[in-house]
């Protein structure tokens, strides 16, 4: 079945489970979703990612701790900013969630998108995750900490005005410092979201077009090209390392 239950040390969140075709071990990714949540849109982007052959796992960051749903919600975007919290819990039980699993090689990348990029950049120097894909991430507070990060592919729109413009630019520079590999790339005529096909109402959809928060296909399709190349070469490149 599609949907587990993330076992943390202080309990259970839901997350969905997409399960590539054939025999495995394949790597494994945690796929951090954006302020909207468990939406049928990060059931695709990990569904494409098990495609590709990753066994590819999305937590529910709004199914952990306790307290009413908007409390949950507000707990996890803090938690985005600060990098502790329930969300984090969630976030490294799923990679332990996939490293014991007997069809995951040990290997594990994380991708996220927006809120999701966020929480990407803060686990990429925690040395627990072979490589990150943030999308359109708010860089954290203490960005220099990405010296000691992980191999990162990166993407933003040039039109993005929730991501400072200067984001990407900054992202590359403490990366290269650290001389850590990277793949960054800012694509120009597209805002935040480029990548994420959500299902709006039509209003919405318009409102959010103005706003630059709608879908481009070739840039996505150019930045997920870049993200499976990546992965390839540092996931499943290692992948036969032992966990």
């Amino acid at each position: 079945m599609p949907e587990v239950m993330v076992a943390d040390s202080t309990g259970h969140s839901r997350g969905y489970l997409a399960v590539p075709e054939g025999q495995g071990p394949w790597p494994g990714v945690v796929v951090i979703h954006d302020v909207l949540g468990m939406t049928n849109d990060l059931k695709r982007i990990t569904d494409r990612f098990a495609a590709s052959g990753y066994l590819a796992l999305a937590p529910d960051l709004y199914d952990a701790g306790e307290g009413f749903k908007l409390q949950c919600v507000i707990r996890t975007v803090r938690s985005h900013f600060t990098g502790h919290g329930p969300a984090y819990r969630t976030l490294l039980a799923s990679r332990d969630h996939l490293v014991s699993d007997s069809r995951c090689s040990g290997r594990v990348g994380v991708a996220g998108f927006c809120m999701g990029g966020g929480f990407c950049l803060q686990l990429a120097p925690t040395g627990l995750f072979g490589a990150a894909a943030p999308s359109y991430a708010l860089l954290p507070r203490d960005a220099d900490k990405l010296e000691n990060s992980c191999p990162v592919v990166a993407s933003f729109g040039g039109n993005d005005h929730i991501v400072a413009p200067d984001t990407a630019a900054r992202l590359e520079a403490v990366l290269a410092r650290g001389g850590v590999p990277h793949d960054v790339r800012q694509y120009a005529g597209v805002g935040h979201s480029f990548m994420n096909q959500h299902t709006l109402p039509s209003p919405i959809r318009v409102v959010a077009g103005i706003a630059g928060l709608a879908y481009s296909a070739p840039e996505a399709e150019d930045a997920w090209s870049r993200i499976l190349s990546f992965f390839r070469q540092h996931l499943v490149a290692n992948e036969g390392e032992s966990r």
